[in-house]
């Protein structure tokens, strides 16, 4: 190898088993491919997961099993200790050489090989449970391999250890810091890599360049989520769709069938930019589990997706969307709930030109193609005034939570929501500029300058939400 290219910097992840080192693992990593379970022992086998940005390693974990034997380790090494502290190193490597093709130490050699090769430790304790002498010996053998080190103190359970947990690490390892993978955020990520890029002046140029790729890389994936985002409104809000009809005249069934051929589509317009945003931010396993947060339990054309995450009538007003006629039973339906009057006896509310149709109403079925001799009906464009809000909403907040869900989290969240998502994101000016390209993505006017617009705004209100 060319003595003059730089390693990326390698942590080995170490500690006690069953206290969380695969979660850390995953959530540094940005890895959910990471094996993370309750049951103690089931990391065997040192695995690596590096954290490539553009193709470029920015520095590789390696997920270890716990310490099984770790005083008859501290044993060995102390009975053939016989030099001085600084060859100590020289005694761990012995005791690899040694015990290599023991089935008794496999975990001790599979977490101490790669730290002898040059890694850096990372070791991790449960916060959560009280500080036991037992872990000395971990801990007395770390120190003895000489590489640098520091401990992080995960908190598994609601009790809190940490006070005493400080104290006797701060015995043992240059830095102790508290991290939470289940919790984690970018500032926390980044909080964790300053602590590492300190350990060893060798990696620390290495370590910061990791985190501007990051913050970087974050920006680019918020990028991409945007863009997402806006092709699915813009797709959802030109879509058309067509049925051929026969000689009869057209009955309501067959518009029945339409409608529903026309929302189902809608549905996987909205599912596949799901998948997309989790593609994007590394989560394979939530679509693999096909568990998208609490959607399934919250149809796109339901109700309650109208109450979370449409426009109120005020809002609808400031947007100036409502600058057409309103039936009375159009209004009350459009405005799910929302509105406080009847709607038979509202009437027209609002003067102009242009009918707004019902929550349940999203377009008008036309019969075209009389004069060719092939009739057919069609659905779409979208003409619901509330239904891009709606989508919208539905998207942001599916993207905001994949994006802050840490890569260690395995179980399916159960999110709870309401209608103050809404409030963090929408303001009267954006409110303007949205209605202004959703006007424009229904007429299915080609306009590349418009589109990268409502991109930008996207991309602005998730930089916001993020940021938080």
């Amino acid at each position: 190898m060319d003595k003059g290219v730089k390693m990326h910097p390698k942590f080995a992840v170490v500690g006690h088993p069953n206290k969380g080192k695969s979660s850390i693992v995953s959530a540094l990593a940005l890895d959910d491919t990471v094996k993370v379970s309750d049951v103690p022992g089931t990391t065997t086998k040192r695995r690596s997961f590096p954290l490539s940005v553009d193709g470029k390693i920015l520095y590789e974990l390696l997920d270890t099993p716990g310490f099984q034997r770790s005083r008859h380790v501290l044993a060995w090494l102390e009975a053939h200790n016989d030099v001085s502290a600084d060859k100590r190193h020289t005694v761990v490597e012995a005791f690899i050489q040694t015990h290599k093709d023991d089935p008794k130490f496999n975990d001790e050699i599979e977490l101490l090989t790669p730290i002898m090769e040059g890694a850096g430790i990372i070791y991790v304790v449960d916060g959560s449970k009280p500080y036991g002498k037992e872990y000395e010996a971990q801990m007395e053998i770390l120190r003895w391999t000489g590489q640098p080190s520091m401990a992080l103190i995960n908190h598994i359970d609601e009790e809190d250890y940490s006070t005493e947990w400080k104290r006797a690490l701060g015995h043992y390892f240059k830095m102790v810091r508290t991290f939470n993978p289940m919790q984690t955020s970018k500032k926390e990520h980044i909080r964790i890599l300053e602590s590492m890029a300190q350990l060893n002046e060798e990696w620390t140029d290495a370590v910061k360049s990791s985190i501007v790729l990051l913050e970087t890389y974050h920006k680019q994936m918020v990028k991409r989520s945007a863009n997402s985002i806006a092709t699915l409104l813009a797709d959802a809000l030109s879509l058309v769709e067509k049925q051929p009809l026969s000689n009869t005249p057209p009955q309501e069934e067959a518009k029945a069938t339409l409608a529903e051929s026309y929302k189902r589509h809608l549905r996987q317009l909205e599912s596949k930019n799901q998948q997309k945003i989790e593609r994007i931010w590394n989560h394979s396993h939530v679509e693999k589990e096909q568990a998208l947060l609490a959607f399934d339990a919250v149809d796109l054309f339901s109700q309650d997706a109208a109450y979370l995450f449409g426009l109120t009538r005020k809002e609808l007003l400031v947007t100036g969307v409502t600058s057409g006629a309103v039936t009375g039973a159009g209004f009350d339906l459009l405005f799910a709930g929302h509105t406080l009057l009847l709607g038979g006896a509202i009437g027209a509310v609002v003067g102009g030109v242009g009918a707004y149709l019902g929550f349940e109403e999203l377009s008008e079925v036309k019969l075209l193609g009389q004069k060719l001799g092939t009739r057919y009906m069609q659905m779409g464009p979208m003409k619901n005034r509330n239904f891009p809000y709606i989508l919208l909403g539905r998207a942001l907040y599916h993207a905001y939570h994949i994006a802050t869900r840490s890569h260690a989290t395995r179980n399916v969240e159960q999110l709870t929501m309401d209608r103050s998502f809404k409030t963090r994101w929408l303001t009267e000016q954006r409110g303007k500029v949205l209605e202004k390209c959703h006007k424009k993505f229904r007429s299915k006017e080609e306009n590349k300058a418009l589109f990268e617009l409502y991109e930008s705004v996207i991309e602005e209100i998730l930089t916001e939400l993020l940021e938080v």
